[in-house]
C-alpha cells in the first residue's frame, strides 16, 4: 500500500516532533499495511519552509534509521505546497518536489477557509506547463464543503484531488465525513492518503478508510484509488471514472 501524504519527517513541521516519534509512526504505517510512504512536509504556508534540498537530506537520514532497525518501509521525497502567486517561479527555480521523478504531479494545499481567486488561472498555467496539480484534502476546505461542485472546474482542466483518510472515517466530524462521502460517490476525489501527523494525533487511518470505501462503494473503487496512488509515484497517466455533479437544492448546513 502506498501513502501519498504524510508528515513523518522529524522536527520540520507540525508532524513528528522527534526521530523517536518518526520511528513510531513508521511502525504504525507498517502495521497498516503501508509499504511506500511519500514524506510531504508543509512548504511555504506562512509558518513552515521546507525546501527541496533539506527534504531530500531528511528523507535520506530517516530511511537510514529505518533500515538500521529493519523496518520495511520505503520513504519517498515530496512536499505539501501552499498555493501562492509565486508557485510558477518556485517550479522554474527547481525549489519544489513532486510526487514523481518526472516532476508531473504536485501536491497543493489551499488555505483552510478559502480558495484564492487566482487559483483557476494559476492551475491552468500549470497544466499548460505539463504539470498536474493535486488538490489535497478538499473536503476540509470551507469553500469545497459548502459546495463540492467547486472542484469541477479544476477537474475539467485535468487536475486531481486527494481525500484524507481520517475524513471519511469521521475523525474530523460528521460534516466533513458527509462531504468526503459525497466526493467519493461523485468521483470528485481520485485517491486517498493519510495526511498522518503523529502516533497519538492525526494517525494514519488509511486501512480503515479503504475498508469503509470497500464496504460502501465496492472493492473496485479501492483498486482504482490504489492504482492512482501508484500512478502518481511512477509519473504515469491517471485513468479514473468521470466525475458527476452533486445534486442539491442548497449547499451548506441548512
Amino acid at each position: 500500500m502506498i501513502d501519498l501524504h504524510c508528515h513523518i519527517l522529524p522536527g520540520v513541521d507540525d508532524g513528528a516532533a522527534s526521530l523517536q516519534e518518526s520511528l513510531s509512526m513508521a511502525e504504525q504505517a507498517i502495521a497498516q499495511g503501508i509499504t511506500h510512504l511519500l514524506c510531504t512536509p508543509h512548504h511555504n504556508n506562512g509558518r513552515y519552509e521546507n525546501n527541496k534540498k533539506s527534504i531530500i537530506e531528511a528523507v535520506h537520514h530517516l530511511q537510514n534509521a529505518l533500515d538500521e532497525r529493519n523496518l520495511p518501509l520505503t520513504l519517498l521525497e515530496g512536499q505539501e505546497v501552499r498555493v501562492t502567486g509565486e508557485l510558477i517561479t518556485a517550479i522554474e527555480k527547481d525549489h519544489l518536489l513532486f510526487t514523481d521523478i518526472t516532476d508531473t504531479y504536485l501536491l497543493l494545499e489551499f488555505p483552510t477557509q478559502d480558495v484564492p481567486a487566482f487559483s483557476e488561472s494559476l492551475f491552468f498555467e500549470l497544466r499548460t506547463l505539463g504539470k498536474v496539480p493535486v488538490i489535497v484534502h478538499p473536503e476540509r476546505n470551507a469553500m469545497f464543503r459548502e459546495n463540492p461542485n467547486r472542484l469541477i472546474p479544476f477537474l475539467e482542466m485535468g487536475c486531481l484531488a486527494q481525500l484524507t483518510a481520517p475524513s471519511i472515517v469521521g475523525v474530523f466530524g460528521k460534516h466533513i465525513q458527509k462531504t468526503a462521502h459525497e466526493m467519493v460517490t461523485h468521483n470528485l476525489v481520485q485517491m486517498v492518503a493519510s495526511d498522518a501527523h503523529g502516533v497519538a494525533k492525526r494517525r494514519f487511518y488509511l486501512k480503515e478508510a479503504y475498508e469503509i470505501i470497500k464496504q460502501d462503494w465496492g472493492k473496485e473503487k479501492v483498486l482504482q484509488m490504489q492504482q492512482v496512488a501508484r500512478d502518481l509515484v511512477n509519473g504515469d497517466d491517471v485513468t479514473y471514472p468521470s466525475y458527476t455533479e452533486v445534486k442539491k437544492k442548497k449547499f451548506g448546513l441548512f
